[in-house]
């Protein structure tokens, strides 16, 4: 472990009005890592997923990332840092060609390495090769989260958002998703900060966890003792995985 985080969120709060959707909320991810946030729908996931970016802007606390303190940047310069999201809903440009899109995530990359990135993209995630010239709301939902995740990664990252990418996915592209996750991970030394309802999976791969419960961290620990947690087991893994 590094002696400083290379991302650390120190009492966070963020509010949407008059509704406090972060609570003093307290997480840090060393490099190198794969750290997990799990939680029930409406436990404040996406919504801090979002405030590291800046939308919405934390109302209290600090966000920082290798040493800087982002908590007042835009998402823009954020994003220069080294930081790469694949939001929740995937959110890829429907009209456009994966190709496309790709061109989009490069955007804030160096133009020259684009040709190399895709050709890495294509060896993560063959399919896209195979669907280059198509539009992207033609894919299949795996297909889709396949290339925001790889467009994600075309600026090449030190620190991977992921918001749910197993959601609505069958089960053997969820595997993939996150054997993809997982080797990103262990051969390319990727730190990946992974938002996931599917707690098994997700406690399965990380090193490390929290547990959100409207709006604060209730638990955290390493991801397996988190896995084998009664309480948790209760609340997120009851009829099965």
């Amino acid at each position: 472990m590094s002696a400083a985080p290379l991302l650390s969120l120190d009492g966070v709060e963020a509010r949407y009005g008059s509704i406090a959707a972060l609570k003093g909320v307290d997480v840090r991810v060393d490099a190198g890592e794969i750290v997990a946030l799990i939680g029930a729908n409406g436990a404040g996931k996406s919504t801090l997923m979002m405030t590291i970016f800046g939308e919405p802007r934390a109302s209290r606390g600090r966000i920082v990332f290798d040493g800087r303190d982002v908590t007042n940047m835009q998402a823009h310069e954020i994003a220069r840092l080294g930081i790469a999201q694949s939001p929740e809903g995937r959110r890829i440009f429907p009209r456009m060609s994966v190709w496309e899109n790709l061109r989009m995530g490069a955007a804030l990359g160096d133009p020259s390495a684009f040709d190399q990135d895709c050709e890495r993209m294509f060896a993560i995630f063959p399919r896209l090769k195979e669907r280059l010239h198509q539009r992207g709301g033609t894919l299949s939902g795996g297909e889709q989260q396949m290339l925001a995740i790889a467009r994600a990664l075309m600026t090449r990252p030190r620190l991977l958002l992921l918001d749910e990418p197993s959601l609505g996915l069958a089960p053997l592209v969820v595997k993939l998703i996150f054997e993809v996750i997982r080797d990103l991970n262990r051969q390319h030394g990727l730190t990946v900060f992974l938002v996931e309802q599917n707690a098994y999976h997700a406690l399965q791969l990380a090193h490390r966890g929290y547990v959100l419960v409207n709006g604060a961290v209730t638990m955290s620990g390493p991801g397996r003792d988190l896995l084998a947690r009664p309480e948790i087991r209760a609340a997120y893994l009851e009829g099965g995985h």
